[in-house]
């Protein structure tokens, strides 16, 4: 049962607006662990499965942390990945600017609605969601890597709204002016083509 071994992806993201270099290698850093993780923890639950050791509290607590590890690992894929330099608008005749208002009614409801959601009290990610089963766009709040997925739904944009963000370049308080940073670097062509 060999595991794929997961490589840590490199994203060229030096030069952002309002998210320093020194943040991104911070945070870069952040989600070489998680690849690192990922990777041990697969092949130590394949050990376990060899041994014939699989459903024993050790590989209980391996498979369970596994989510973390992964999640957290593709979650910061999907971050560094909407983010670009020299960032433009978002284009009102695109395909994405068009779901947004059916779904929220105004593209600036449905930013206002991401915004306060990533404005909550506690540490996570907001995540624009797409159901793949009828086409719907929704917000969702995620606390723990692993937890509050709605099952099956596709990642649309993300942004991570964990303290190690933008504890570089903001306080703890300042998670406003964080998520106006976020925003001025999202690259929305990305984001459109994550739609279906």
């Amino acid at each position: 049962m060999a595991n794929q071994v997961y490589q840590e992806q490199k994203f060229d993201l030096s030069g952002l607006n309002g998210i320093s270099d020194q943040q991104l290698q911070v945070h870069f850093g952040l989600y070489a662990g998680y690849v690192k993780n990922t990777n041990l923890l697969n092949e130590q639950i394949d050990e376990l499965i060899r041994a014939g050791k699989s459903g024993t509290p050790e590989y209980a607590e391996l498979k369970r942390r596994l989510g973390f590890e992964y999640n957290g690992m593709r979650l910061h894929e999907y971050y560094f990945g909407n983010l670009t330099r020299n960032a433009t608008d978002i284009k009102p005749d695109s395909k994405l600017y068009a779901r947004l208002e059916g779904a929220f009614g105004s593209f600036d409801n449905w930013k206002n609605d991401f915004v306060k959601v990533g404005t909550m009290r506690g540490v996570g990610w907001v995540i624009l969601y797409e159901d793949p089963l009828n086409g719907n766009l929704t917000n969702h709040w995620i606390t723990l890597h692993e937890e509050g997925h709605p099952a099956g739904f596709k990642p649309i944009l993300v942004m991570d709204v964990w303290e190690h963000a933008f504890m570089v370049d903001y306080k703890p308080a300042e998670r406003a002016k964080y998520i106006e940073a976020f925003f001025s670097n999202v690259c929305w062509e990305t984001v459109e083509k994550r739609l279906s």
